[in-house]
Formats: C-alpha cells, structure tokens, sequence
C-alpha cells in the first residue's frame, strides 16, 4: 500500500474538511501495480449537494462541476513542490444515479479528451471499486452481473458498425481514417471481453493487454498503403476480432 507523504496528507485533511465533502480517496497507478517514476497522485473528492472550492482554488486554477463534461465533472491540476496532484470533483448524485443504471446493464457512452472509444458511464461505478478511500466513507459495488450479460453485445455492435466504417474508409484510400476506425474498433471488442469477464476498466491505457488483444497492435506497425491491401487488412482484423462477413456491413440487409 502506497504510503502518503506529507503534503499529500495536508491537501487530504484539507479536502476532507471542505463543505459539501463525503468522502476523500486515492485513485489511479498509485493504488494499483502501474505506478512508476514520475506517476502523479489522482485524488477524488466525491461531494454532494453544493461544493465549496475556495480552498481549493487558493492552490491553483480550479474546473468547477460541469467543466469536464458530466462523468468527468471538475477539478484542479496542481503541483505540490515537484509533484503533479490531479484533483478530481465526482458528485454522489452523479455517481449513484450510474451506478444504478449500471446494475440493470444500462449504461451509454460519452466522447471524451484521452479516449479513442469513448467512456462509458459505468467509469464513475469503475472508479469507487478501484480507489482507496482516505476520509469519509463510501462504498464500491461490485460488477453487476446485467452488466456482464447486457454490455458485451452493445460493445461488440459498436465494434462492427466502427470495422465496416473502416471497410469503407480503406475502399476509398483513407488509410488515416481507416485505421483510426480499426484502433477504435480493437479497444470496443477490449471492452467487450473485460465486462465478459465482470473487470472494471477506469480507462484505455492498458485494457487491449488486459484483455488478452496485446499482440493484435503489432499489425499497426505494419499497415499497407496500397488500398487493396489495406481494404484486406481490416477484413484480416475484422476475422480477428471475431467478426463476421454480416458484422462487415451490420446496416446491410442482405
């Protein structure tokens, strides 16, 4: 377990003690076996009703709710001597209103800077299962098995309708486009198997390894120009993903 310094432990206290404050926690490498030099600390503050940030605010620039889009809510980026603290503002209401949805299998899907293939709105129940709480009390869910059953077919359309895209893209000598589409494609068939398999996933930085799709990258490297080939390679994906000559064209009747 990751030990706090000192300064953290002061902006934590500090946290803490701001009105509106729940609960405090730790989040990101630093709670899991991804840290390395240089990893900076996340730290959540989950809050309800109106949140004051004027603390806050006295040790850098300050998101308020809603700045970073409903799931990702708010914050600050700070540094802390030679340390980066990123601040992140999660309203319970938020979070409990999607962890709700989250157990009836519901969930949708935000554009969001840092993602390829979007955030789905289970991150928020993701992330309480996966911190380490500091102050305050609040309490993980475990996978919802809806979740598991309903998410993979949701993701896995997603996956089809993004290689067809990609299909057309290579027919048309897009390489850039296709293969933009093809990466999407591969971390929404990572999402499909990681909810297969009830793992709460917080973002895309290790989840194509994590699902078992790490050698599939290196067909990356190695992508044709010539538009023949390159329509050739993504139908090579396409099968490789689990694909089908229907999932090819999933808007095509025949």
């Amino acid at each position: 377990m990751t030990e706090l310094p000192l300064f953290l432990t002061e902006l934590v206290d500090e946290l803490a003690d701001t009105p509106g404050t729940v609960a405090v926690v730790l989040g990101g490498s630093r709670v899991g076996a991804g840290v390395g030099e240089g990893s900076d600390w996340d730290l959540g503050l989950y809050y309800r009703g109106p949140i004051d940030l004027t603390g806050l605010a006295k040790r850098g620039t300050v998101y308020p709710p809603g700045a970073w889009g409903r799931l990702m809510n708010g914050g600050a980026w700070l540094r802390c001597g030679s340390e980066r603290v990123d601040v992140l503002l999660r309203d319970l209401d938020v979070v409990e209103y999607w962890t709700d949805r989250a157990t009836r299998g519901e969930f949708e899907v935000d554009a969001l800077l840092g993602y390829v293939a979007g955030v789905p709105t289970y991150l928020l129940s993701a992330e309480l299962a996966s911190c380490r709480p500091l102050r305050g009390r609040i309490a993980p869910i475990p996978f919802p098995p809806r979740l598991a059953l309903d998410a993979p077919p949701r993701w896995r359309f997603s996956r089809s309708f993004t290689l067809a895209y990609a299909r057309v893209l290579a027919q048309r000598g897009n390489r850039i486009g296709a293969v933009g589409h093809a990466a999407k494609a591969l971390i929404e068939e990572a999402h499909a198997i990681l909810c297969e398999r009830s793992e709460w996933v917080c973002n895309e930085k290790r989840m194509i390894d994590s699902a078992g799709l790490g050698a599939l990258q290196l067909q990356f490297g190695d992508c044709p120009a010539d538009t023949a080939r390159l329509v050739d390679w993504v139908d090579a994906l396409t099968e490789q993903l689990g694909g089908s000559a229907w999932e090819r064209a999933p808007w095509d009747p025949a």
